[in-house]
C-alpha cells in the first residue's frame, strides 16, 4: 500500500510504499482509509514535539479519519499512539475507539471539523461543569479550533461568546460565526469585556495567556464568582508566567484538556453527538480534500483557512 511517511522529524512525509499493518486484537480491524485531517495536532506529532510524541521513526502521521471497514460500515476512527496513522491507504482500527457515522455523513468533512471541534467539545461536556446560560471567553479565537470554538459554544448553550485573537481582519468575521463580542489580545479592552466570563477556553498559553488572566482577574467586580480557565493548546508557547496574585485573587480553576487529562473512554462518549452535529450542519466546514499523493504539498500549505484533508 501507499502511505505517507515521515523518516526525518523537520522534514515534510513523502508519498511512498510502506508495508500495510496486520491487526493484532480481536477488536481491531484492517480498514481503508477515507479521509484522513491534515491538523495541527498531526504536524506536531510528525516533528517529534508533541508531548507523546516516542521519538520513533519511521511513522505514518495521522491521529483520526474517517474509514470503510470490512463489514461494509463507514466510520470515524481515534488512533492511539502509533506510529501507523491515518495518512494511508489503509490503517488498523480499534473498533472500541470508533463510531458508525450518521446517515449522510460527508466522510471530508467528518475528518476535517471532528479533531478541532472535539479541543472546545470534550472540555466543556468533560473538563468542567458547563451549564447552558454561561458565558465564554475564547483565546486564539481567529486560528480553525478557535472559530469552531465559538460555533460549539454557542451550540452547547452559551449565553454570551467572546472572542479575541490578533488579527483585525479574522476578528472582524467571528460574529458572522455567532460571536457576540470581539475584541484584540493586547490593551485593558479584553479585560474590560470579559470581567465576568465564567469560562476560558485557551487555546494560546504562552505570554498572552499571562497578560489574559491578569487583564481578567483585574477588571473582575465578583472575585468569588467562579472562573474555569481550561488550557486547550499552546500555540503561543509551551509555558507561561501566571502571577501568584492571580490564583489567590480570584475563585479561579485552571485546568487543561488533552489526552490523559480526559479518558478515552469519555471522549470516545462524545463522538456520535458531535458527529451528528456536524453533519446536521450546525458547524459550517471549509474542508479542501488533497489527494494522499500530494501530502508534499499539503504540507507546505500553512497559510490556508481551509481544513485540510488527505484522501487516498
Amino acid at each position: 500500500m501507499h502511505a505517507a511517511v515521515v523518516t526525518a522529524f523537520g522534514s515534510p512525509p513523502a508519498y511512498q510504499e510502506f508495508p500495510a499493518p496486520a491487526p493484532d486484537g480481536p477488536d481491531q480491524v484492517l480498514a481503508h482509509v477515507l479521509a484522513a485531517g491534515l491538523h495541527p495536532r498531526v504536524r506536531s506529532q510528525a516533528n517529534g514535539s508533541h508531548y507523546t510524541s516516542s521519538g520513533e521513526l519511521p511513522l505514518v502521521p495521522g491521529v483520526d479519519g474517517v474509514a470503510r471497514t470490512p463489514d461494509g460500515a463507514t466510520r470515524y476512527f481515534l488512533l492511539e499512539d502509533t506510529t501507523m496513522g491515518a495518512m494511508a491507504e489503509q490503517t488498523v482500527i480499534d473498533l472500541r475507539r470508533s463510531i458508525v457515522l450518521p446517515d449522510g455523513s460527508d466522510p471530508v468533512a467528518i475528518a476535517a471539523a471532528m479533531n478541532p471541534a472535539m479541543s472546545s467539545w470534550v472540555a466543556l461536556r468533560r473538563r468542567i461543569s458547563f451549564e447552558p446560560g454561561q458565558s465564554v471567553l475564547i483565546l486564539g479565537a481567529t486560528g480553525n479550533a478557535g472559530r469552531l470554538a465559538i460555533q460549539v459554544a454557542k451550540y452547547l448553550g452559551a449565553r454570551q461568546v467572546i472572542g479575541a485573537g490578533r488579527q483585525p481582519a479574522k476578528l472582524a468575521t467571528l460574529k458572522d460565526l455567532g460571536a457576540d463580542v470581539t475584541v484584540p489580545l493586547d490593551g485593558d479592552e479584553l479585560g474590560r469585556a470579559a470581567a465576568d466570563v465564567d469560562v476560558v477556553l485557551d487555546y494560546l498559553w504562552g505570554a498572552p495567556t499571562a497578560g489574559a488572566l491578569t487583564a481578567v482577574v483585574t477588571q473582575r467586580a465578583d472575585r468569588g464568582q467562579p472562573l474555569s480557565w481550561v488550557e486547550i493548546g499552546s500555540m503561543a508557547g509551551t509555558s507561561a508566567s501566571i502571577p501568584s496574585a492571580a490564583l489567590r485573587a480570584v475563585r479561579l480553576q485552571l485546568v487543561g484538556s488533552g489526552q490523559g487529562s480526559v479518558p478515552t473512554r469519555d471522549i470516545v462518549a462524545e463522538l456520535s453527538d458531535l458527529a451528528t452535529a456536524i453533519t446536521s450542519g450546525a458547524f459550517p466546514v471549509d474542508a479542501k480534500a488533497v489527494p494522499l499523493s500530494d501530502v508534499a504539498a499539503a504540507w507546505a500549505d500553512t497559510g490556508s483557512d481551509q481544513r485540510l484533508v488527505l484522501v487516498p
